[in-house]
């Protein structure tokens, strides 16, 4: 099966083989992808292994903790990528930055009304131990801090809201 995803804007085209290999637009490649539990997985490709967190936000809607960065993902095979752009396309990002875990503010890196670049630091969040960089889903205006250093949040707890620019 074929399926289209969206990883931060970013559009890429999978199809897993009966060999349990995948070709990632157009290229193949060889990958272990194993299930530890719950959301948590392992990648292992070209002999390096990564952990990684995927989280449902919505229905075919991700967000997806790989070596610190966060993404935001959709996922759709070809049936309902058909269908998706006969209603006209797929759905631009909200701008909205979630918090993916709860954990600790430890930086508020831009401030209201700043301009920043689709991928800009915007929080750091500290959870079990790790730093975790929240990047801006679109370039835009900085509309709303939510949020401050030194404060403690919950998962889904909304952080920052990016304007188009």
């Amino acid at each position: 099966m074929r399926y289209v995803t969206i990883i931060n804007n970013r559009q890429f085209e999978i199809e897993i083989q009966p060999d349990g290999q995948l070709l990632l637009n157009g290229v193949l490649h060889e990958v272990d992808f194993l299930s530890l539990s719950g959301s948590l997985y392992s990648i292992i490709k070209d002999n390096r292994s990564l952990e990684l967190i995927i989280d449902d936000k919505d229905k075919n809607q991700y967000e997806i903790l790989l070596g610190g960065r966060l993404f935001e993902g959709q996922v759709l095979d070809e049936r309902a990528l058909f269908l998706l752009n006969r209603k006209g396309g797929l759905r631009a990002a909200s701008g909205e930055v979630h918090s993916p875990m709860p954990g600790l503010i430890v930086q508020v890196a831009v401030s209201a009304g700043q301009t920043v670049a689709e991928g800009q630091t915007l929080i750091i969040l500290e959870s079990m131990k790790m730093q975790n960089e929240l990047k801006a889903p679109q370039a835009g205006v900085v509309q709303q801090i939510l949020v401050s250093a030194g404060q403690t949040v919950e998962k889904g707890a909304l952080l920052v809201v990016v304007n188009d620019a």
